[in-house]
């Protein structure tokens, strides 16, 4: 399985990234994958490695590059509860600055680049993300109709630069929620809001997972979780980018 580091231009400097795509000289659909919060590292190398595996190309950004390029803090190989207050000290500055206004400027840059890579087809994309990258996958979809052709945001909030606009969207879209982010009445209103949009989607809630549920390197993962992450992902993106 072909990888790759990389650097994206943007209008705020260069974007280091790791991208994953199958071997064999042929293009393939694109996938722009947002990490969480903790960043790129060993579990979404994984996770993209296994995606490209599939028949897509897949480029995961650093999202906090105008904070250093990767790794932006050094990370424990497990994230577990005596290591979190310390890790999120540092990255909840950089959460912070990570406006909707900076992933609306990165976000013509990623997709421009993505499809502009001669091992990836010209487009439409499918754009996923995992925690706050579920939230930047969504901000990017709703501004890019008719670019982005399915989304999927896994354990990730929405604010309400997202809900308050579903109705420009034209992705297909998965939410894929953590039992502890979400009730079932917080579900229920959510899901109502995106029937009065007339987007094409589900959302639901995962059983038995925590925020995080999809990191294996994490005491919030759960391995049903990411199982049927990947049984919602696989096929949505198959149904909606093109092989040609």
């Amino acid at each position: 399985m072909p990888t790759t580091t990389l650097r994206i231009p943007t209008a705020d400097g260069e974007a280091d990234a790791f991208a994953a795509f199958p071997d064999g000289g042929e293009r393939h659909p694109g996938v722009l994958m947002y990490p969480d919060g903790f960043g790129i590292r060993p579990v979404l190398r994984d996770m993209a490695r296994e995606l490209a595996g599939h028949g897509y190309y897949v480029l995961v950004p650093n999202i906090f590059y105008r904070h250093g390029p990767t790794p932006v803090i050094e990370l424990p190989e497990f994230i577990g509860a005596e290591a979190r207050p310390a890790v999120f000290a540092r990255l909840m500055p950089l959460i912070e600055a990570h406006t909707a206004e900076r992933t609306l400027r990165d976000a013509d840059a990623y997709l421009s680049f993505l499809t502009g890579r001669p091992e990836a087809g010209a487009g439409p994309v499918a754009v996923t993300g995992y925690c706050i990258g579920g939230l930047v996958a969504m901000r990017t979809a709703v501004a890019h109709p008719g670019r982005v052709a399915a989304v999927a945001a896994f354990h990730g909030p929405l604010t309400a630069d997202v809900t308050d606009h579903l109705a420009e969207l034209t992705a297909e879209v998965h939410l894929g929620h953590a039992e502890g982010d979400l009730t079932p009445e917080a579900l229920a209103a959510l899901n109502r809001t995106l029937d009065a949009s007339g987007a094409d989607y589900t959302s639901e809630i995962y059983p038995g997972t925590l925020h995080g549920f999809t990191m294996s390197d994490t005491d919030a993962f759960s391995p049903s979780g990411l199982q049927r992450h990947w049984d919602r992902l696989l096929p949505l993106l198959d149904r909606t980018l093109s092989r040609k």
